[in-house]
């Protein structure tokens, strides 16, 4: 096991996650840091405990990742480009990506990592889950893997696009979309192709690249032809054993890779309020 110097870290379940203490983000020094970019690549999703930020300090820990992105779809907090306010108001039924997924890897450079801040949590509920996407990988057969090897998949943001189209986000819906910028439907119906399995370029190992929220086909495959192999994945992908949950309290931020995980918030807290603040540091291109 890792030690290290100026943290405690310690893991909450066998697969991923850890909780990490004695790191204030507002005021890291270069040692510190150090651990915790450590710690975030061993145990993949990280939750640091009682902080007491500003938005511009959550900012400013997630830049020293990697730039921030606007999101092209969803509307920003407001005066606050780079942040999402994940708000859920007791006369709300859906909860904000719901759905297992790894962020918007509909992009060209999907997140390296997303950082989740807790401001306001219901007394019960609003958990939130993650699984292992080299896990995911490993645990299938050899053929299956080289052959996945060799495939691309289509991801395209489709519940955006449905949404807008089908009225979803009314306007009493704490989370908006950008349906006035001009460029709202050419973003709603882009397609990016990324390959099944990539490879993470700061530990060198392969993860699974497949989600069922973003992933529509095989590229060169019909959709028909692809959904018998890839719902079999998606299942693999989130078998209870590599997968960890985390019950937010608050003040705590967790953060994630982008590059290997997948993640689920559970929406089971109908009727109270749940408000979080989110920011993306950029990735690169997988591979």
């Amino acid at each position: 096991m890792t030690t290290y110097q100026t943290i405690e870290v310690k893991p909450i379940a066998g697969a991923l996650g850890a909780t990490i203490r004695g790191a204030d983000l507002a005021n890291l020094n270069q040692e510190t840091f150090s651990e915790i970019h450590r710690a975030f690549l061993e145990n993949l999703v990280v939750f640091f405990l009682d902080q007491d930020l500003t938005v511009n300090d959550l900012k400013n820990f997630a830049r020293r990742f990697g730039p921030l992105v606007v999101d092209p779809i969803v509307k920003s907090a407001e005066g606050e480009p780079e942040v999402l306010a994940v708000v859920k108001e007791p006369h709300e039924k859906r909860a904000f990506g719901e759905n297992w997924h790894t962020d918007s890897t509909f992009w060209e450079k999907p997140p390296l990592a997303s950082f989740l801040y807790a401001h306001e949590l219901p007394d019960f509920g609003g958990d939130t889950m993650f699984a292992n996407q080299y896990m995911a990988l490993d645990i299938l057969s050899d053929g299956l893997k080289k052959e996945l090897r060799k495939l691309k998949a289509v991801h395209r943001p489709v519940n955006y696009e449905h949404g807008a189209t089908n009225g979803i986000y009314t306007p009493d819906r704490s989370m908006k979309l950008r349906q006035d910028d001009p460029d709202f439907r050419k973003n709603v119906t882009t397609e990016m192709i990324h390959p099944a399995v990539r490879t993470h370029p700061e530990t060198g190992r392969e993860a699974l690249f497949l989600n069922s929220t973003y992933v529509q086909r095989f590229d060169g495959w019909t959709q028909e032809e692809s959904m018998p192999l890839l719902k079999y994945i998606f299942e693999q992908a989130i078998r209870p054993e590599l997968t960890c949950r985390y019950t937010w309290t608050p003040g705590a931020v967790a953060m994630w890779d982008n590059r290997c995980t997948m993640h689920r918030p559970i929406n089971d807290y109908n009727g109270k309020r749940r408000v979080m603040s989110r920011v993306v540091a950029e990735g690169d291109r997988p591979v």
